[in-house]
């Protein structure tokens, strides 16, 4: 099946029991069982079923299963949030002194994620390239896990996830992808050598800005080193499923980041419609960023375009498409700030993947508790203004942002 038959048509749509299309919504605590010996088999393990919410809930447990056949994993467990998501699949691999490699150009939030870590006695190394040369030289007893962005938000650079595995796993390391901003329509990490994926699910996997949420999926091939991640150590019977085994059992089940039934069955619903809107919104980005890359005095950055350092990725790992991220930069704060306000479409909002044109000034917003240096790594500069493309006719959204453009680099 191709992508979006699988999307409505895989094996993990269930028949449902009550012959609903979708998903019944279990918005409940608890289960209620006939027996005490039963709901013991449960709480062990050794039978099939639902006793709590926070540790499994059937509405959830569909979009899981979905969202794992889409990235070619052997488990899924979703979170209360994207953040939520990093947070427990970091911490289900590393203890107090060991380190994590990643990216500089990572989203803000992430960036504050491994400070806090910092407390926890987890030290994270920044590289500031993500490329197999450099990581060799920061490899060493204490790595634990390399991660990064597939494509970085915002600063558009793009992993290269072949090569990176390639040599994590020479090292004995893991690589952990955040692909939040590719989605399954655009590239499938597990496949390019990734061992996990994660998803803020918020965004393009639920498209209507409605709901918060995240996922993580364990590719299952990973072959863990149980004298060197101890973390995993008492999960060493599962083998190359102990991540997995250890996140739904152990650490997330305990530090409770679980996803609300509600907010599952609005990323279900989204996922239906991923492939069609992925569709219209690279389109419309990389019709936007070429008219834009048109005038003078812009500096557009998007992916598609020839002279992008990371274009040649497109092909090699994006399956032709550029994602719905662009940025630009007006010449200063002020311009940038003239720019946005005088936009008739796109809405100013701090999120990513809506199915509306979004957009916001980087700088004053989402690194306002970054340093500079943190913030240029992310591609970020005090007159950048990053534009997440929404699935509105093409010609509107280029009329609107040449008005916008022209009317006040002009004055």
């Amino acid at each position: 099946m191709k992508f979006n038959t699988q999307l409505l048509h895989g094996k993990s749509i269930a028949k449902n029991p009550g012959r609903e299309i979708l998903p019944p919504i279990s918005q409940v605590t608890a289960f209620r069982y006939e027996s005490m010996e039963e709901l013991e088999r449960v709480f062990k393990h050794k039978s099939m079923g639902y006793a709590y919410t926070r540790i499994g809930n059937p509405t959830v447990s569909a979009f899981e299963q979905r969202v794992n056949e889409l990235e070619g994993g052997v488990d899924a467990v979703c979170c209360s949030s994207g953040m939520s998501a990093i947070m427990a699949a970091l911490l289900a691999v590393c203890n107090n002194g060991d380190e994590i490699i990643a990216g500089t150009g990572l989203y803000g939030g992430t960036i504050g994620l491994f400070h806090d870590l910092e407390k926890l006695g987890i030290h994270t190394v920044f590289a500031k390239e993500l490329k197999p040369e450099v990581i060799q030289n920061l490899i060493n007893e204490k790595t634990r896990v390399i991660f990064g962005e597939l494509i970085s938000n915002p600063a558009l650079k793009v992993l290269d996830v072949a090569a990176v595995s390639k040599t994590a796993h020479e090292a004995g390391i893991p690589l952990f992808v955040d692909s939040t901003t590719a989605t399954p329509y655009v590239a499938k990490p597990l496949k390019l050598g990734a061992d996990v994926v994660i998803h803020s699910t918020s965004k393009y996997i639920n498209g209507g800005g409605n709901s918060i949420g995240g996922i993580i999926v364990d590719g299952g091939s990973f072959e863990w080193d149980f004298d060197k991640h101890k973390a995993l150590s008492e999960f060493k019977k599962f083998g190359k499923r102990a991540f997995s085994v250890r996140l739904r059992t152990d650490l997330w089940e305990n530090f409770g980041g679980c996803m609300a039934p509600m907010n599952a069955f609005f990323n279900y619903i989204g996922l239906d419609t991923l492939g069609l809107r992925m569709a219209k919104i690279c389109e419309n980005a990389d019709a936007l960023a070429n008219a834009l890359d048109e005038l003078e005095g812009i500096e557009v950055d998007y992916l598609t375009l020839k002279h992008h350092p990371y274009h040649e990725y497109v092909e090699k790992e994006l399956n032709g498409k550029g994602g719905g991220i662009l940025n630009f930069r007006a010449g200063s704060k002020e311009k940038a700030f003239r720019i946005i306000n005088s936009l008739k479409y796109a809405l100013i909002a701090s999120n990513i993947g809506d199915i509306r044109t979004l957009v916001i000034h980087p700088a004053s917003t989402l690194y306002v508790h970054t340093s500079k240096e943190e913030m240029e790594a992310a591609g970020v500069y005090e007159d950048t203004i990053r534009v997440t493309v929404g699935i509105e006719d093409t010609e509107d959204l280029i009329e609107d942002f040449l008005q916008a453009v022209k009317g006040r680099t002009e004055r």
